[in-house]
């Protein structure tokens, strides 16, 4: 079986209702504070029987809570405050759907995960890059070596990939102008 929902703008002013009414309750918390409340409610998750629909948002919860505490990441204090202002809706105790209610409690925090992630894809997208360059690492060189990596060794490492790859572009392209002898705008004779 299978439940789609489709979110209107009048929903989707709900949550970012929602979401406005969570940080004006929990300014005065700390970053501490803030990513301790979105861990509790992961830790909260754990073992819970709950729709795929949920668990698989909750495990991108834990990829925004690690973005913040990963000090080889290095995200800025701009990059850095737009993940903690959203991870605030899970500092709410009172958000739309107590987390008690069975199967549908959790419900109301994944949709508000979704549409944090979907805000935040790139981030995403590019801290997972960065987690499996330094898994990749500690398969190949120990997980000791691999600790010590930062995002400049990542970018490092992404832009040789880039340039290997033009490369190797180049060359084939060129292959198929005749090869050596082949036209080239740039032979010296």
């Amino acid at each position: 079986m299978r439940v789609v929902i489709d979110l209107s703008e009048n929903d989707l002013d709900h949550f970012r209702s929602a979401m406005r009414r969570a940080k004006e309750l929990t300014n005065h918390l700390t970053p501490a504070q803030i990513t301790g409340a979105a861990e509790k409610l992961l830790v909260d998750s754990q073992g819970l029987q709950m729709p795929d629909f949920v668990s698989s948002r909750m495990a991108r919860l834990g990829t925004l809570i690690a973005m913040v505490h990963d000090t080889a990441w290095g995200i800025t204090d701009a990059e850095r405050g737009e993940i903690l202002s959203a991870l605030t809706y899970f500092s709410d105790p009172n958000d739309a759907i107590p987390d008690t209610i069975p199967v549908l409690g959790f419900l109301d925090d994944a949709i508000m995960i979704e549409l944090v992630v979907e805000e935040l894809k790139h981030e995403i997208d590019a801290y997972d890059d960065f987690c499996a360059f330094r898994s990749q690492a500690a398969t190949e060189h120990g997980a000791e070596e691999a600790s010590g990596l930062v995002r400049s060794d990542w970018l490092e490492q992404r832009q040789n990939e880039l340039l290997d790859r033009m490369r190797t572009r180049r060359s084939r392209d060129n292959a198929s102008y005749g090869g050596r002898g082949g036209f080239s705008l740039f032979s010296i004779r």
